[in-house]
């Protein structure tokens, strides 16, 4: 019998680019933010709508240069819906395993993400169960492929090692990855540098998106008894 244990810490890490300042005009008799004239622009509300709008900019588009994008004349980035990511549970206690049975314990993540491009949520563990200097590996699953990129089905509990399965919305769906409840990945390593792969991601705006992360570990008959632990960091980074 062997007693695991799987630590979660959230970590959120969201990413924009540097800050760039805009130029603003001052008189006695009027204000001007960030110089832009236009025919009209602001917020307009009735009992029905609320609409923000920017009308006749001047050369409106993205101009791109070394240090900067600007993006003109467009309502690029103002939404209603705030950028939020949660975890039901931040603690896994895979409990006491058994050589040839499936622990499977799972947690659900939420995003909300207004921005037009989306969003994405990556994950990755600090290094494989451990303890002390001895490791329950990643699993290979049933054909001995897959890895933190390639999902295969694992349903033999001949098959040892510690993965995960990702299902609900904004989930990669496609052969190769989470293709139904039996497609596990390992997840990214990052002792190995191997890049933290998404468990979520979309490409426009959500007002809640939610996904079922299930922990799945089978120790090896020969494995050293003792309480493994690691942590998975999950990144979720909107897009604008």
């Amino acid at each position: 019998m062997l007693l695991f244990r799987l630590l979660l810490p959230l970590a959120v890490f969201i990413s924009f680019l540097s800050p760039t300042l805009a130029a603003t005009f001052d008189s006695d008799n009027y204000h001007i933010d960030m110089g832009n004239f236009n025919v009209t622009s602001g917020r307009k509300t009735s009992t029905n709508y609320e609409l923000t709008d920017t009308v006749g900019q001047t050369s409106p588009g993205q101009y791109n240069s070394t240090g900067y994008i600007v993006k003109a004349g467009f309502q690029y980035i103002n939404t209603i819906i705030p950028f939020t990511f949660t975890i039901s549970d931040l603690s896994i206690n895979l409990g006491t395993l058994s050589s040839g049975s499936f622990s499977d314990q799972t947690n659900t993540l939420t995003v909300s993400a207004g921005g037009s491009g989306g969003y994405q949520v990556l994950a990755q563990e600090i290094h494989p169960l451990r303890y002390n200097s001895n490791d329950l590996p990643d699993t290979t699953c049933d054909d001995n492929t897959c890895t933190e990129v390639l999902c295969r089905p694992w349903t033999q509990t001949d098959k040892y090692g510690f993965g995960l399965n990702a299902a609900g919305n904004d989930v990669n769906t496609t052969s190769g990855k989470f293709a139904d409840s039996t497609y596990y990945c390992q997840f990214a390593d990052n002792e190995l540098a191997e890049a933290a792969q998404a468990v979520m991601a979309r490409t426009s705006p959500t007002n809640s998106s939610t996904a079922t992360i299930t922990y799945r570990a089978n120790p090896h008959p020969l494995q050293t008894a003792g309480s493994y632990e690691t942590a998975i960091s999950f990144t979720a980074v909107p897009k604008y």
